[in-house]
């Protein structure tokens, strides 16, 4: 049985691959956010931090990195970012002080309150292209296939750690 001929090698390949789209929307949502929140110095990453340690105070950074699925040796140098500029803090846990447990100063409080308009901003301008019915249909999409594809991550989400916060405990 003859073998299939292989596809030519293209840019209009590469430009069509999925994997090329989800970078370049990847680099163009962070583009986005930067340019909507510029004034707040915070990167889409230690925002999502910030979320979740307001929405979990005492949360540590290994529950954080499954919270937020982001890799847990990175996360090391934003949480050290943000306290640095003084929105987190670091306090030692009553059971095992080797144990650090984040919490958000009043400052990290006030900067959540303030950059939330700019992100949802930013979240907006993403989708803005689109008509609203493509909007809600990419959304559903994108969900289904983070979803799916949910173990090829370097950090899965893990359910127990993403239910409380996506409002479907209980």
């Amino acid at each position: 049985m003859p073998s299939k001929p292989s596809p030519p090698i293209t840019m209009d390949a590469v430009y069509a691959a999925p994997g090329y789209l989800f970078r370049r929307m990847q680099q163009i949502a962070v583009s986005i956010f930067m340019e909507e929140c510029k004034a707040f110095d915070l990167t889409p990453v230690q925002y999502a931090a910030l979320i979740a340690i307001h929405t979990r105070p005492g949360i540590d950074a290994t529950r954080l990195s499954a919270v937020i699925a982001f890799d847990r040796s990175t996360l090391g140098s934003v949480i050290e970012r943000l306290q640095a500029k003084d929105f987190v803090e670091r306090r030692p846990a009553p059971e095992d002080k080797r144990i650090k447990l984040l919490y958000l100063t009043k400052s990290g409080t006030a900067i959540l309150r303030e950059i939330i308009p700019a992100v949802e901003r930013a979240q907006a301008r993403m989708l803005e292209p689109l008509r609203p019915a493509d909007r809600k249909a990419l959304m559903g999409l994108m969900s289904q296939l983070v979803d799916l594809n949910n173990e090829a991550s370097r950090v899965p989400l893990r359910a127990e750690d993403a239910l409380e916060h996506l409002g479907k405990a209980g």
